[in-house]
């Protein structure tokens, strides 16, 4: 899809790894990142396994695919780099935390409206339900914007079996949420129509390490993209060249 490829730029000896959502691609994520470069950061957005082409490619990849990916991307800018920080929104504030959860030595995570909370039983029994009748892919979840007439380059349709497979990859995550000691910066959207803000709420409660939440009133689940971008951008770029003391302006 174009608009969906990833993104790389060189920067300073910190590190900045920038994940996109379940369904979306890099577009979302593409004027964080480039916000970010121009600070003079290092960044990865990778396009994650199954996504930005046709949905029908994500069909057979699962968590494993996407924790994998995120995790090999990590460590290939750690090698790089002396110090790195993690962004991500939706799923990709998911992997931000698994990251976190396995990585000690990163030195913060921004995650904008993270999916951290278990799936309810209903949920789950719901969508295999729909997988057992034979339906590979249920309607979209994409382009939750407030802003008429726009969209994120997610795919039309979510399918079914990843979904199933992201619900047990959150559970892992929730899980361990006390092992995330770096620092946060959760950014929230007060009216999301794909991930409640009680997944926040949970984040905080959690995790071990300082967390500093930001309410966006203005803007649905796609942030980035949204009425508050300008303020997501500033903040996540004031954090990270906090948390690895990067000489940012």
């Amino acid at each position: 899809m174009e608009g969906a490829e990833p993104f790389s730029a060189a920067g300073g000896g910190a590190g900045v790894l920038v994940l996109h959502g379940f369904t979306g691609n890099p577009f979302s994520m593409r004027a964080l990142a480039e916000t970010l470069a121009e600070a003079g950061l290092t960044v990865e957005l990778p396009l994650l396994p199954g996504h930005g082409t046709a949905v029908q490619d994500m069909i057979e990849t699962r968590w494993s695919d996407w924790s994998g990916a995120a995790e090999a991307a990590y460590l290939d800018l750690a090698g790089r780099c002396e110090s790195v920080a993690v962004v991500g929104l939706s799923m990709g504030g998911t992997l931000s935390c698994r990251l976190a959860e396995r990585h000690q030595e990163i030195s913060g995570i921004a995650v904008i409206n993270p999916l951290v909370e278990p799936a309810t039983d209903d949920l789950v029994t719901a969508v295999q339900s729909l997988l057992d009748s034979g339906t590979a892919v249920m309607d979209g979840i994409g382009s939750d914007i407030a802003i008429p007439g726009a969209s994120e380059l997610s795919y039309a349709g979510t399918p079914v079996a990843p979904l199933l497979s992201l619900f047990e990859g959150v559970r892992g995550v929730s899980a361990d949420l006390s092992l995330i000691r770096c620092p946060v910066l959760l950014l929230s959207s007060r009216d999301d129509h794909v991930v409640p803000p009680s997944n926040g709420d949970l984040l905080v409660a959690s995790v071990s390490g300082p967390c500093e939440r930001v309410w966006l009133e203005r803007s649905f689940h796609v942030a980035t993209l949204d009425y508050d971008r300008e303020e997501i951008e500033r903040r996540t770029v004031t954090f990270v060249g906090r948390v690895t003391a990067a000489p940012v302006p």
